[in-house]
C-alpha cells in the first residue's frame, strides 16, 4: 500500500470477515511484503528479509492465529544492509534475499566500503519452525572483522489484534536464556493456553540477550561466513528435528510427493505458463493437510485457516484437475457441521462452517470466529460440491459417508434457511458480533437498492437462489445413486418450483438482468450486479433470459476491459476502488464464464480470460489476487491494484483453470469413463494447450488441443492408459 502523504491514513480492512478493524499508518510501509505457509504457521516477511524493521505492517511469524514473533531484524555495523533484491522462489519454497553492506565507519574512519559483502538470506517455513542462513560472502581483497546484529522479539499478538482490534487486557510474557544458543518466550494468555516462541542459533553468538544476539564475525578474503537461525512456535518437547539443510531437503522431498501424480498444464503462451504455474505453486502452498484430508486456507496473510465458502468453490473450480481437494473439503466441513442452535455464532443444526479460528481472542469470543457459521452460501455449495464431486470421481463410498450431513443442510435450507417460509433462502444475523451480510459480498454496504438505500430485514440473494436450485439437482443424483427414489422426485420437484419462483419474484425486464436480492419486505434491488452472471453457472436463469444478462455483463458498464465488476459503473454505490461496490474479482468472474460456456456463449468466455489474462501478466509473480479495482482498462496501461487484497488467495489462484475449463468445455462422465470437451474453444493468446495425466476413475489420458483458424479446436491424443474416452461434442 502506498500514500504519497505523511499523514495519518486509515484503511479499512473490509475482508471475508468484515470487522469494525483498522490499520493505522503512520507513514507508509517502506518495504514490500513476501508471503510463506506450511500448514498451520504462516510467515509475513519483508523485502530484506527483516520482520517489524518497516513500520506498521502485518510482518510476523504466526501460528495457529497467533502472532510468535514480531521484530526479527539484521543490522550490520549498527546500520541496515542495502537491498540488491529478494526473490520467491517459483514453488513458493524459499525466500531468497540479496542485500549488500552500506559504507560503515568508525570515528570517522572508513572501514568498510560499500559493495563489499554479499549477503545472502535464506528462508523457508517446515513443521511449525522458520528456518533462516544469513550468508556472507566477502568479495574484498582483505579480511572482514565487523559486528553483526539480530534484533528479535515476540508480542504473541492474536491476529485480529494484528489487524486493528484493540484489547484491555492481554496474558503474560516471560523471556528468558537456555543456554548459550537459545530463547525461550513464554506466554500465559488469559484462555489459560501457553504459548511459546524458541530461537535457536548456531553458531552460538559471541552475546545473547533476551531480545538480541551479537557475533563479531571475522570473513576472510574470498571466503563466506554462514550463522543458522530456527525459530519455533509451541516449542516440542525434544530438540528440533532437523537442521537448516537437512530441513530443506525435507521439505522439497514432501513438495515432490505431493504433486506426484498430478495433473499438469504446459502451453504455448510462456506468459500464461508462469501464471499457471504460480497459481499452482498458490494452491499448494494454501492447502493444508488436517484431519480430514487437504483444505486450501482461503488465503495470506488473514485467511490462513478453514473457511467454508472459499474452501469449496476453490475445491469446485478446481475439481477437473484434482478432485482430491474436494474429498478433504467435504469431509472437514462435514465434521464441523452445526448440531446445535448459538445465536453468538450464527449456528443452527446442519449449518455448514464459515469460518474457523484458534487464536485467544476466539477462544475468549472477544470475536465469535471460533467455530463462526455466519454464511448463507456454505451450506447449499457443501451439497453443491458433494454432487459434483461424486459425479467427476464416482466415489459412492465418500458419498455414504457424507450423506446424512447433506441430508442435514438440506433440512436446514428448507427450516431456518427460509425462515418466512416463502421458498426463497434467506439471512439475518443473530447476533450483533456477526456479519450483516452473509453472502460472498459481505461487505456492510453490500447489498443495496436502485436509489442506494441498505437493504434490510431477512435478505434473499440471487445467487443463493441458484446454489440451492443446483444443490438440489445434485442431490437428486446423489439420491438415485443410493436407490433413494422417492427422495430424488421430492429434490428434483423443489428444484423445478424454485426455478419457476425465481423467475417471478427476481426477473427485473427493465434492466434485462435479475435483481441483487429481495429485502425482508420482499421488494427487489434492483441493480446491475455481477451476482446475476452466477445464475448462469447453476443453472437457474431461464435459458432466454440467461442471454440477455450474459449480454449485460459484458456491456462496458459491467466489463472494464479486465474483468466483470461488481457493480456495474452508473449504479448509486458503484466505486472502482471499494472491495465489493464496482472492483473485480477473479474467482467471480471464473464462476461467470463457467456459466456463459454453460449456455454455449464461448466468445464471452474468451474475452473475460483475455481480460483476466492481460491483468494477471501486469501483476506481482504472475499472481491474480484476492481483488483488483475496477477502473476502465486504458491503452497501454496496466491495471489498479487493491491496496490490501490477499496474495495469494485460493479461489483467485484456482481462476486460471476454472477458465481453461471454461473454453474447453471440460465434462465428466466417470460411468462410462468419458471426458468430453464441448465445443472446445481457445482463446487468441493460446495457440496449442497440453494437459498431462488428466485422470478418471483409475484411467489417465494425456491431450494436446489446438486453435484453428475458425478459434474451434482440434483434439489429440497423445496418451491414453486404461479405458479412458475423450471426444468433442456440440453445444446443447
Amino acid at each position: 500500500m502506498s500514500d504519497s502523504g505523511t499523514h495519518a491514513v486509515v484503511l479499512s480492512l473490509s475482508t471475508p470477515t468484515e470487522l469494525p478493524f483498522s490499520t493505522q499508518m503512520a507513514r507508509p510501509a517502506e518495504r514490500p511484503r513476501r508471503s510463506l505457509k506450511y500448514n498451520d504457521t504462516f510467515l509475513v516477511i519483508d523485502s530484506h528479509g527483516d520482520i517489524g524493521a518497516s513500520p506498521d505492517g502485518p510482518d510476523g511469524l504466526f501460528h495457529a492465529d497467533t502472532r510468535f514473533l514480531s521484530r526479527l531484524e539484521l543490522l550490520m555495523g549498527g546500520m541496515q544492509p542495502l537491498l540488491l533484491g529478494s526473490n520467491l522462489s517459483d514453488d513458493n519454497s524459499l525466500l531468497t534475499v540479496d542485500l549488500t553492506n552500506p559504507d560503515i565507519s568508525v570515528d570517522g574512519r572508513a572501514i568498510l566500503r560499500r559493495g563489499t559483502l554479499h549477503i545472502v538470506r535464506s528462508v523457508f517455513l517446515w513443521e511449525s519452525t522458520a528456518y533462516q542462513r544469513i550468508g556472507i560472502r566477502n568479495h574484498g581483497t582483505r579480511p572482514i572483522s565487523l559486528e553483526l546484529v539480530l534484533k528479535f522479539d515476540s508480542d504473541f499478538a492474536d491476529l485480529f489484534e494484528v489487524r486493528g482490534a484493540h484489547r484491555a487486557r492481554r496474558g503474560t510474557c516471560e523471556r528468558k536464556l537456555c543456554g548459550a544458543d537459545e530463547v525461550l518466550y513464554t506466554y500465559r494468555g488469559l484462555d489459560n493456553i501457553i504459548r511459546r516462541t524458541s530461537l535457536n542459533f548456531n553458531p552460538e553468538p559471541g552475546k545473547l540477550g533476551a531480545r538480541e544476539a551479537v557475533y563479531q564475525i571475522n570473513v576472510p578474503a574470498g571466503a563466506t561466513y554462514s550463522l543458522f537461525l530456527a525459530v519455533n512456535c509451541d516449542k516440542p518437547e525434544q530438540p528440533l528435528n532437523a537442521p537448516f539443510i537437512k530441513a530443506l531437503l525435507a521439505k522439497r522431498r514432501e513438495m515432490r510427493g505431493a504433486k506426484a501424480g498430478t495433473c499438469s498444464i504446459e502451453t504455448s503462451n510462456e506468459i500464461f505458463n508462469e501464471i499457471v504455474q504460480r497459481a499452482a505453486a498458490d494452491l499448494t502452498t494454501l492447502k493444508t493437510e488436517t484431519p480430514q484430508g487437504p483444505y486450501p486456507y482461503a488465503g495470506l496473510p488473514w485467511y490462513s485457516t478453514t473457511f467454508g465458502r472459499d474452501g469449496l468453490i476453490t475445491a469446485l473450480q478446481m475439481l477437473w484437475l484434482d478432485p482430491s481437494m474436494a474429498r478433504g473439503v467435504l469431509r472437514r466441513l462435514a465434521a464441523f457441521q452445526a448440531t446445535l442452535n448459538d445465536p453468538r455464532a450464527d449456528a443452527e443444526p446442519g449449518k455448514i462452517l464459515h469460518e474457523m479460528r484458534g487464536g485467544e481472542m476466539a477462544a475468549l469470543h472477544e470475536i465469535p470466529f471460533g467455530l463462526y457459521y455466519g454464511s448463507v452460501d456454505a451450506t447449499p455449495l457443501f451439497v453443491l460440491l458433494a454432487g459434483m464431486y461424486v459425479e467427476r470421481t464416482g466415489d459412492e463410498e465418500t458419498l455414504v459417508e457424507l450423506w446424512p450431513a447433506i441430508e442435514a443442510a438440506l433440512q436446514w435450507i428448507d427450516g431456518p434457511g427460509d425462515p418466512d417460509q416463502d421458498g426463497f433462502f434467506e439471512y439475518r444475523r443473530q447476533s450483533d458480533q456477526g456479519l450483516q451480510n452473509q453472502g460472498w459480498k459481505d461487505s456492510e454496504d453490500a447489498i443495496f437498492h436502485a436509489d442506494g438505500r441498505l437493504a434490510e430485514g431477512n435478505i434473499a440473494l440471487v445467487e443463493v437462489q441458484g446454489y440451492v436450485f443446483a444443490a438440489k439437482r445434485e442431490a437428486a443424483r446423489c439420491a438415485r445413486r443410493m436407490a433413494l427414489t422417492e427422495r430424488a422426485a421430492v429434490l428434483e420437484r423443489d428444484a423445478e418450483r424454485l426455478a419457476e419462483r425465481f423467475e417471478a419474484a427476481f426477473w427485473c425486464p427493465e434492466m434485462e438482468t435479475y435483481a441483487l436480492a429481495l429485502d425482508g419486505i420482499k421488494e427487489r434491488c434492483r441493480v446491475r450486479t455481477s451476482n446475476a452472471g452466477q445464475t448462469l453457472f447453476t443453472g437457474i436463469a431461464h435459458a432466454d433470459h440467461a442471454r440477455k444478462v450474459a449480454s449485460g455483463l459484458m456491456q462496458p458498464h459491467s466489463f472494464s476491459g479486465w474483468g466483470i465488476r461488481t457493480v456495474a459503473k452508473g449504479e448509486a454505490r458503484f466505486n472502482p476502488m471499494s472491495y465489493h461496490n464496482g472492483s473485480i474479482w477473479p474467482h467471480d468472474n471464473a464462476l461467470i464464464a463457467l456459466g456463459f460456456g454453460h449456455c454455449g456463449l464461448k466468445q464471452s468466455v474468451t474475452r473475460v480470460f483475455g481480460g483476466l489474462f492481460d491483468a494477471a501478466s501486469y501483476m506481482d509473480l504472475r499472481r491474480l489476487p484476492e481483488l483488483f479495482c475496477g477502473f476502465q482498462r486504458e491503452h497501454r496501461r496496466g491495471p489498479t491494484l487493491y491496496p490490501v487484497a490477499c496474495a495469494p488467495q485460493a479461489w483467485a489462484s484456482v481462476t486460471p483453470f476454472a477458465l481453461l475449463q471454461a473454453c474447453l468445455g471440460l465434462e465428466f462422465d466417470s460411468r462410462n469413463e468419458a471426458i468430453l470437451l464441448r465445443d472446445p474453444q481457445l482463446p487468441p493468446f493460446l495457440d496449442e494447450v497440453k494437459i498431462t495425466d488428466l485422470r478418471l476413475n483409475n484411467s489417465s489420458i494425456d491431450l494436446k488441443i489446438s486453435r484453428q483458424r475458425d478459434n474451434a479446436a482440434a483434439l489429440e491424443v497423445m496418451r491414453s492408459h486404461g479405458n479412458i474416452q475423450v471426444s468433442i461434442v456440440p453445444s446443447n
